[in-house]
C-alpha cells in the first residue's frame, strides 16, 4: 500500500525529531500551499531556530522578525512559540545565552547544539526553501494587488473624464512610477 508504517511517503516524518512531513492537523492548506497559521510541523522550530542562531547570534524578537521575513509577512511566530522553543534549546544544551546589548539576552548554538542539528540540515533546507518560496508568492501578490489598484483607480478617474492637463498629469505619475519601479534594486 504506502511506504513506511502504512503512512503516505510524503507524509512520513523525516526524523524522530519530526521535522519535515506533513502530519496530522499539519502542513497544506486547501490551494496546496502552507497553511499560514500551521507554517512549520511539530518539533521543525527547534531545529530552524538553531540554524538560525547558528547564522547569527540572535534574541527571541530577532528571530522572530526573521523567520516573518523570510516568509514575506505570511508567517509570524508568536512570542509564546519562540521563547519557550528557546528555553527548551537551552534546556537541552543546545544554545546558549550571552550578553547582547541593552537588557536582550542574545541566544547563540553550542557545540552540542551544532551536532544536533547536523543530521537535520536537509529537512532544515527544505523548510527554508519553503518560507522563500511562501516569501517570493506573498511578494507576487503584492504586486498584482499594486496592479489592480492602479487599474482600478484609472478606470474610475477615466469614468469622470479627464481634461488635457488632468490626463498629462496622470501620464506623469504612471512614468514617474515606472521609472522608480525599473529602479527597484537597482
Amino acid at each position: 500500500m504506502y511506504g513506511h508504517f502504512g503512512i503516505h511517503p510524503h507524509r512520513a516524518r523525516h526524523s524522530r525529531h519530526g521535522i519535515g512531513g506533513h502530519g496530522p492537523g499539519g502542513g497544506h492548506g486547501r490551494r496546496g500551499g502552507p497553511r499560514l497559521g500551521r507554517f512549520l510541523e511539530h518539533g521543525d522550530l527547534r531545529f530552524v531556530l538553531l540554524a538560525l542562531v547558528e547564522e547569527a547570534p540572535s534574541h527571541g524578537y530577532e528571530l522572530i522578525r526573521t523567520l516573518e521575513e523570510r516568509t514575506g509577512g505570511a508567517y509570524r511566530p508568536s512570542p509564546g512559540a519562540i521563547y519557550p522553543t528557546l528555553s527548551l534549546l537551552e534546556d537541552e544544551g543546545f544554545v546558549a545565552q550571552s550578553q547582547g546589548s541593552g537588557a536582550r539576552k542574545l541566544y547563540e548554538i553550542t557545540p552540542a547544539g551544532r551536532e544536533a542539528l547536523e543530521p537535520q540540515r536537509p529537512a532544515v533546507a527544505a523548510i527554508f526553501a519553503r518560507m522563500n518560496e511562501t516569501g517570493d508568492e506573498v511578494g507576487r501578490h503584492k504586486v498584482r494587488r499594486g496592479m489592480e489598484n492602479v487599474k482600478t483607480a484609472l478606470r474610475l478617474r477615466a469614468s469622470r473624464g479627464l481634461s488635457e492637463a488632468e490626463a498629462e498629469a496622470v501620464a506623469a505619475i504612471l512614468d514617474e512610477a515606472a521609472g522608480k519601479i525599473e529602479r527597484v534594486g537597482s
